[in-house]
């Protein structure tokens, strides 16, 4: 980042290989050079982009422990820049997690685990995985950030909360088949992404950084359309198209500053009200007292 404000962003749409945690970091590495000699401050990879989506029985192979020296070969990538990449963890008591983890100036600075589990349709997230249990924020060398893994965006209070704890930025890895065709041949859901992505950066008032992978994996056909978008809703920078690409942008932080003095609607929310209905609602629910 400049002393301007600006922040250099890019996102790594990239095709992982599966199972194969080597090739991948090797490949994280090529990456990291690119982004690090475009001037990039800030890299984001996509969701599981170490292992691969569709692990399955591979899970338990491809986790990694936080304690263990390839978690400090994955911090070294942040040498030069930040780095966001996807990957297996498992917990001392042996739970696997599909995590999201932030790497700065060569130390872990966040990770978060992927809270809602897609097991519908093709998805069988939950058959593998355990669940997360939190939406925190973490600050960073550029503001504060919240992380979401792509099933995440599609509950509502996941970003609102990370929105109250005044992020700057919210980052999304994601890997997201392509499903549906629209009237204008284009997907579906790359339709319902770009849409949900930009709603969320112009009513929260924060940066959106969505990055998806390409490829193919046990028939799924990945559709990539890695975006920025700045928190009034305009898409700064996107790859609409499925192949590997590095998407650049340059963010100003001050923009953050401006939409809310314009469109004060964090400002505004009553989240003691907020707070006060779901409790109502959930008592409702369960008849147990609040």
């Amino acid at each position: 980042m400049s002393d301007n404000g600006r922040l250099s962003v890019a996102l790594a749409q990239i095709d992982p290989a599966l199972g194969d945690r080597g090739r991948n970091l090797e490949r994280h590495r090529q990456w990291v050079e690119q982004a690090a000699e475009t001037g990039a401050s800030l890299l984001v990879f996509p969701e599981l982009s170490l292992t691969g989506y569709f692990l399955k029985d591979l899970v338990s192979d491809s986790a990694i422990q936080l304690d263990s020296k390839e978690m400090r070969d994955l911090a070294a990538l942040s040498t030069k820049l930040d780095v966001v990449l996807g990957a297996v963890i498992e917990s001392p008591d042996h739970r696997y997690f599909n995590a999201s983890l932030y790497f700065s100036r060569g130390e872990l600075l966040h990770v978060h685990r992927k809270v809602y589990l897609p097991t519908y349709g093709m998805f069988d997230e939950q058959r593998y995985f355990a669940p997360g249990d939190r939406f925190r924020s973490f600050a960073t060398p550029f503001g504060r950030a919240g992380m979401l893994v792509c099933e995440d965006i599609w509950h509502l209070s996941s970003a609102y909360i990370l929105s109250l704890e005044g992020v700057d930025m919210i980052i999304c890895p994601s890997s997201s088949p392509g499903r549906g065709i629209t009237t204008d041949e284009r997907l579906g859901t790359a339709e319902s992404y770009a849409l949900v992505c930009r709603t969320y950066a112009q009513f929260l008032t924060t940066f959106f950084l969505y990055c998806n992978r390409v490829g193919f994996e046990d028939g799924a056909n990945f559709w990539g359309g890695s975006m920025v978008i700045g928190p009034n809703g305009d898409i700064i920078a996107q790859h609409q198209d499925a192949d590997e690409a590095l998407v650049l942008a340059t963010l100003d932080l001050a923009d953050v500053r401006r939409e809310r003095l314009a469109n004060p609607l964090l400002r505004d929310e009553r989240l003691e009200l907020t707070i006060n209905e779901l409790r109502r609602v959930w008592h409702e629910r369960t008849r147990k007292p609040y």
